[in-house]
């Protein structure tokens, strides 16, 4: 059974359920999605969650009636005649008709729906308790918030009443480890409506592992051959004709500001500065390649349905660099990019991953720029580097950019969630768009290949994985707080000044908390998830040692503060987790 087929049908189900509950209701758009399914509606009378149970039901009383699948073609005028109460689907059906594309109706039992198909033969297959209606959200009309309001209604299907439990115990998991809210509880980061969606204010202890994580991409970066460079934030539009994203991009790009009678656009990519950063001076081939890293600042324009938290945000700081080598190298090169990736991944302990090819889209060639050799020769070495590493990959025919094939990254979560960490691309395109040169060997000019990696993504969308793959419990080296010093009494606390005085002089992130009785700090260690606790009472003031509570059951009693520095140090400096 295919389950794409399946929801797809569960979507119709739902939408007669809908249709029979409530025969005044408009039904829009019903498509399968990657865990289920759902219908946008417009209702006459506001619904909440508590109509879901009613409606579920209504599918499960109406799917054994539904035996069969049949559809037929009809005429633009007999459609919007079949449909002249519904504007919705009127306007589909204009513009499904504009385009040429056939008309059809597919009907199930007694509904009947305007749809291109895709369903299961078998409707009697469908296992009733390998689906559920899961929640209820706001929506618009074809995404836009210009048009009107909807009621989307979510459903969950799975090959089986298991594995749909399966997900549910998951998602329950995942929602102990959701960023947005434990970024709340730890004080990690804040959105400001007055400051505007999508644009993350960076709070102290957030901002410690923003500067952790780049700190440590810079040192490994110099390590590896990269320069540092920095580009404005703004720029004339005449960049990004140059570059194609002009008018492509345009919609995913905040308006332009006109100064002086021209034209300026905050960027959204940092690609087309640094192939003008290559360009400021003449390059040999002894030069290349020429790897130029930057931390740089981007802001895209996203839509506000599609904003979600850290993982979709409209400002962000990307851990970029473009890498300019000669073609016949560019394989090579490419693998080095792999390779770096999987570096992170092993400090991070991110264990598994694959990466993901996407390739041009046959059914809309139009998009795409640039020749034809030059694509097969991009979709060719980007295959060979990936094949090359060993690191699994699968290939998707559609999602490349408009100048080249894209090689996603793809990271499972500790709980198996899946997230798309870096975007890199071998590109033959952009070095001529920018009339970009070398002197070879034999003196000639050429054009180098241009590679884009950017292994640790954004910092709000690889923070906001951590946050979920961590659950908030960092490893030592990103924690905000790395020691909380925990006095029983005010006795003891002038001891606790000084083991707080010696582990900060040694930079080690550190405070000594007072306020409250021990037992109500000691929970809040736990909350904050903070690394290492130091207990202090009477046998460690009195003997000067501690005792140290660190995070999975460690217990260090009456140790000397120096012992325990120079083991803190050291799994900072190798970045290792308690």
């Amino acid at each position: 059974m295919n389950l794409e087929n399946t929801r797809h049908s569960l979507a119709h189900l739902l939408g007669a359920s809908i249709m029979d509950l409530y025969p005044d209701a408009k039904l829009t758009l019903g498509p399968a999605i990657e865990d289920g399914f759902y219908y946008d509606v417009k209702f006459t009378s506001p619904l909440s969650s508590d109509d879901l149970g009613k409606i579920e039901n209504k599918m499960r009383e109406i799917l054994p009636s539904w035996k069969s699948v049949t559809h037929k073609e009809l005429s633009k005028e007999e459609a919007l005649d079949y449909y002249k109460d519904n504007e919705f689907k009127t306007e589909l059906i204009n513009e499904i008709s504009e385009k040429g594309e056939k008309i059809t109706l597919y009907t199930m039992g007694d509904f009947t729906d305007l749809c291109r198909g895709g369903h299961t033969d078998d409707l009697s297959a469908i296992d009733p308790e390998s689906f559920k209606l899961d929640r209820i959200a706001g929506a618009y009309w074809r995404g836009n918030e210009k048009n009107p309001a909807l009621t989307r209604i979510y459903g969950l299907a799975f090959e089986s009443g298991e594995k749909l439990q399966k997900y549910l115990h998951m998602r329950e998991e995942a929602a102990k480890r959701d960023h947005r809210i434990l970024g709340e509880q730890l004080d990690l980061f804040h959105f400001d409506e007055s400051i505007g969606k999508g644009l993350p204010i960076w709070l102290p202890k957030g901002n410690i592992i923003k500067e952790e994580l780049e700190k440590w991409a810079k040192e490994t970066e110099e390590k590896w051959g990269y320069q540092r460079v920095t580009t404005p934030i703004i720029t004339k539009e005449n960049l990004f004709y140059t570059s194609g994203h002009l008018p492509l991009y345009k919609d995913s790009m905040y308006a332009p500001i006109t100064i002086e009678e021209e034209n300026y656009y905050i960027k959204p990519m940092n690609c087309p500065f640094h192939h003008k950063t290559f360009a400021a001076r003449p390059k040999s081939y002894r030069d290349l390649p020429v790897r130029l890293a930057e931390y740089g600042w981007c802001h895209r324009y996203e839509d506000s349905g599609s904003l979600f938290g850290l993982m979709r945000v409209r400002g962000m700081q990307m851990n970029d660099a473009h890498i300019y080598v000669q073609k016949e190298k560019a394989v090579e090169e490419f693998v080095e990019v792999i390779k770096l990736h999987e570096y992170y991944y092993k400090i991070l302990g991110i264990e598994n991953y694959e990466m993901e090819l996407a390739l041009r889209d046959p059914k809309n060639m139009e998009k795409y720029h640039g020749n034809e050799e030059d694509w097969k020769d991009a979709e060719r070495m980007t295959i060979e580097a990936m094949e090359k590493s060993g690191v699994p990959y699968k290939v998707v025919h559609e999602g490349a950019a408009f100048y080249g094939p894209k090689m996603d990254f793809q990271v499972y979560s500790s709980i198996g969630r899946l997230f798309t960490a870096s975007t890199n691309q071998l590109d033959l395109y952009m070095g001529k768009q920018f009339n970009l040169e070398y002197t070879d060997s034999d003196g000639q000019r050429k054009v180098p290949a241009i590679i884009h990696r950017a292994p640790l993504g954004t910092h709000e969308r690889f923070i906001g994985f951590l946050i979920e793959h961590y659950a908030g419990a960092f490893p030592v080296w990103l924690s905000p707080l790395q020691v909380a010093v925990l006095p029983v009494g005010e006795m003891h606390e002038e001891y606790a000044n000084e083991i707080t005085k010696v582990l900060k002089g040694a930079g080690i992130r550190v405070e000594s908390w007072t306020a409250d009785g021990l037992g109500k700090r000691i929970r809040k260690a736990k909350v904050e998830k903070v690394p290492y606790q130091i207990v202090i009472g009477d046998k460690e003031r009195d003997s000067k040692t501690i005792t140290v509570e660190g995070r999975n059951d460690l217990k260090l009693e009456q140790i000397s503060l120096e012992e325990f520095k120079n083991r803190i140090l050291e799994e900072i400096k190798n970045r290792k987790d308690v």
